[in-house]
């Protein structure tokens, strides 16, 4: 029996790993669940899933759950104590950090020094902080799993070869809702029309995220730490069907894919059991059916996303950390309708050319920074 801890539960990572657990009777148990504010979720999960602990980061919201549960033992807490707390219960073997945004940083490193075994799919972690996640978890013996669909993929292909031997990354994309497009065709879209990502059933933030090619951009600099590979050995490709999840190619030539149908339960299966492969209920890829396979070079003159996350991984520091919270604040700008589509990557670069830059940021000043970056942001 391998016990979880889900932090950001009630999301599109979270509610797809309890799938898993509902999937995998006997071998998984939910030891404490952690969201934002979504108390009805909340409840739902404690009373299926029996956590001791569960976590709301919204005072009030923790509040109300802690009323709707109180006729189960399960305790409710709040805020980030509650967040480190449930990271870091002794009785937990694996975290699955879930949640969206920097919020994962600080109960990532208190799992970690509890000596837990990390499932991350929260990219902001690596993205800002993976100059002391990656160390750290080395030091203390903690596997880092990755659940997203491309680095799950780089990490299965990887399994042909040894570090040493690894050529290049080929990290696969997508390209969104606005593939093929110019300029002169996105300047005036909607958030609506951003929002229908034609392949994956993701969150709001993560779907613009696509539609801009940011979301590829952070995938760069997470991939460059989890697998320790320099920013200008990792190739990206546009490859609309998403078949391909990711591949590996080594230095004899051998390219080595994972592929599969466009679904998250199988990477995050897999890192929960992670060496061992387990049946998974899921639809198989037919490649009788799948038709023909295509990659395209990703346009990163109307798509800046990439280049300027690839600008921010260069110049290394709390550059990554002024590049996302600076995408942020201006996605949900955005959502709001306060700024164009194009004013995403403006408001980015905007913040990196301004925001004090720092060589080697502790994570109390990876915090200032994206302080600082949100109030710029939102400024102006």
């Amino acid at each position: 029996m391998k016990k979880l801890v889900i932090l950001g539960s009630t999301g599109s990572i979270g509610t797809q790993t309890l799938d898993i657990v509902r999937g995998n009777p006997g071998r998984l148990e939910v030891m404490a669940i952690a969201a934002g504010s979504s108390v009805e979720m909340a409840e739902a999960q404690v009373r299926e899933f029996h956590p001791v602990l569960a976590v709301l980061y919204d005072e009030k919201a923790a509040a109300a759950l802690k009323e709707k549960v109180k006729d189960t033992p399960c305790r409710v807490l709040s805020g980030m104590d509650g967040l480190i707390e449930a990271a870091s219960m002794p009785a937990a073997d694996i975290v699955v950090g879930a949640m969206v945004g920097m919020i994962g940083i600080r109960p990532t490193i208190a799992a970690i020094e509890a000596g837990h075994d990390i499932a991350i799919a929260n990219k902001e972690t690596l993205v800002c902080a993976g100059h002391v996640i990656m160390p750290l978890a080395r030091e203390k013996g903690v596997r880092i799993l990755p659940v997203d669909s491309e680095h799950s993929a780089i990490f299965q292909s990887l399994r042909a070869g040894g570090h040493e031997e690894i050529e290049k990354i080929l990290l696969t994309a997508s390209g969104g809702p606005f593939r093929g497009k110019k300029i002169d065709e996105i300047r005036d879209m909607t958030a609506a029309a951003a929002l229908k990502h034609p392949n994956w059933d993701m969150g709001p933030k993560v779907t613009i995220d696509s539609s801009t090619l940011v979301n590829k951009g952070l995938e760069v600099i997470e991939a460059h730490w989890l697998f320790d590979t320099p920013v200008d050995r990792i190739e990206v490709y546009i490859h609309p069907q998403s078949i391909v999840h990711s591949a590996v190619q080594y230095r004899d030539g051998a390219v080595i894919a994972q592929l599969g149908v466009p679904d998250m339960h199988l990477p995050i299966q897999y890192a929960l059991f992670y060496p061992e492969r387990v049946y998974l209920e899921e639809k198989r890829l037919d490649l009788f059916d799948t038709g023909s396979l295509t990659f395209e070079r990703p346009d990163t003159g109307t798509f800046r996303g990439l280049s300027l996350a690839v600008r921010a991984a260069d110049r290394g520091g709390n550059m990554p950390v002024i590049f996302n919270a600076a995408n942020e604040a201006a996605v949900k700008r955005f959502l709001k309708g306060e700024i164009s589509f194009l004013g995403i990557y403006e408001l980015i670069e905007d913040a990196m050319d301004n925001v004090t830059f720092s060589e080697d940021p502790s994570v109390d000043e990876i915090f200032l920074t994206e302080k600082e970056t949100t109030e710029y942001a939102d400024a102006h």
